[in-house]
């Protein structure tokens, strides 16, 4: 078996070399949801991982898994996060807890041959799609394995250049009829926000999540002339749509006090037909609020449409709601909560309970089975950015808290075999 400063040096060095895969100038990657950038990095994983003897598959929806059976026959238990990133994306996010789940995977079945008695085999899932910026909705291959959205819905959806998802994933060559059942899931991740760096703390356990409602919108008003036509006459399409923006912002600020918080957020915007002397005639733009409070995010929605409604009459637009993405703010397993903290006791790492305001495959995977969710510190909190950084010392110690973790669960101390 690998001793500890060998291991943390593979690792780095996987890490290193996988980082390479869709590099951007500034540091981070743009490994998009089934581009080539994307492919490139699911074979140098699949290459990676079956050099360490795993076996390789993928689903439906490309969804892909790396497989170690340590006991014929018996069930699986998962850990993973996902290797597409935003456009100018940071290397660690995703990507880290993938990689990890390898080597702590590794570890453990090196344990096996020696005094760990495994009643669990290991599975490591790179699910498709977490981020949503090609594809919508985020967390698309989580959704279809745990039944939230269907298989031939997400092959039929399209990017903005009319790409589909199956079109996609055949092109990469990442793409099958795989199924697995698991027992229990596992995910590392970076935290993405700067609790825990602001704190000199090792190791975050998930306690819950923050419950988020994501609109789709499209703004319908009428082309004109930005010279000609007054004020009066307008039907501005994206004088509506920044409304809607604005609303929302006044919005996080109203429900935000010393009880709670409400965040909200326009990512993504597009105008039609975007010429510097037309009037636009469509908007299309999405816009999320979250909460960790399920009344304070029910009533902050409610005042959202109410504000919208206003914007309506004012710029005398249609303000159309298309598809929507929700999760609730709900618990992960407490008993993996204790069972992860006892894990980072015995290695002497400092830790917290924590909140996680962004998705993870994690969010899904809680709603179906037993999971446990863990993060490592975010320099800064700076994430979905080429400048996100974890420091090496705290992506091995991850790595360390993630194969003790898996040791402890595939022994059958979280679920029954």
């Amino acid at each position: 078996m690998a001793t500890k400063d060998t291991a943390a040096a593979a690792f780095l060095e996987d890490f290193r070399s996988m980082s390479r895969n869709g590099a951007t100038p500034g540091g981070g990657v743009d490994r998009q949801a089934a581009t080539v950038a994307d492919g490139q990095n699911r074979n140098w994983f699949r290459g990676l991982v079956e050099g360490y003897g795993f076996d390789v598959r993928y689903d439906a929806v490309g969804n892909q898994f790396a497989l170690l059976e340590l006991v014929p026959g018996a069930p699986y238990i998962a850990v993973g996060s996902h290797l597409d990133s935003q456009p100018l994306g940071g290397k660690f996010d995703g990507a880290y807890g993938v990689l990890a789940g390898a080597h702590a995977a590794k570890a453990v079945a090196e344990l096996a041959a020696g005094e760990h008695a495994p009643k669990f085999n290991l599975a490591v899932i790179n699910w498709f799609n977490e981020e949503g910026c090609r594809f919508k909705p985020s967390m698309m291959g989580s959704s279809v394995f745990t039944g939230k959205i269907s298989a031939e819905q997400v092959l039929e959806t399209t990017d903005p250049h009319g790409v589909t998802v199956r079109e996609a994933l055949d092109a990469i060559g990442t793409i099958g009829d795989f199924s697995l059942d698991v027992a229990s899931y596992v995910e590392l991740h970076i935290e993405q926000g700067r609790s825990l760096d602001d704190a000199g703390i090792k190791i975050g356990l998930v306690e819950s999540t923050w419950g988020a409602n994501k609109y789709e919108f499209t703004v319908q008003g009428e082309q004109a002339h930005t010279g000609s036509t007054v004020i009066a006459d307008r039907q501005d399409a994206l004088f509506a749509a920044s409304s809607m923006i604005v609303a929302a912002r006044d919005v996080a600020d109203m429900f935000t006090d010393d009880d709670g918080m409400v965040i909200t957020s326009c990512g993504e915007i597009s105008v039609f037909p975007n010429s510097p002397v037309v009037v636009a005639s469509e908007v299309k733009l999405l816009i999320d609020v979250r909460a960790t409070d399920e009344q304070r995010l029910a009533d902050a929605d409610a005042e959202l449409f109410r504000r919208f409604a206003e914007v309506e009459e004012r710029s005398k637009c249609e303000i159309v709601r298309g598809a929507e993405h929700i999760w609730g703010s709900k618990e992960y397993d407490r008993r993996g909560l204790e069972l992860a903290a006892s894990a980072a006791d015995s290695l002497g790492l400092s830790k917290q309970v924590v909140r996680t305001l962004a998705g993870h495959d994690s969010t899904n995977m809680k709603d179906v089975v037993p999971t446990i969710m863990l993060f490592v510190p975010s320099v800064d909190g700076i994430t979905h950015n080429e400048a996100e950084y974890t420091t090496d010392e705290d992506m091995v110690d991850g790595v360390r808290l993630l194969t003790e973790v898996l040791r402890r669960v595939t022994g059958g101390e979280f679920v029954e075999a």
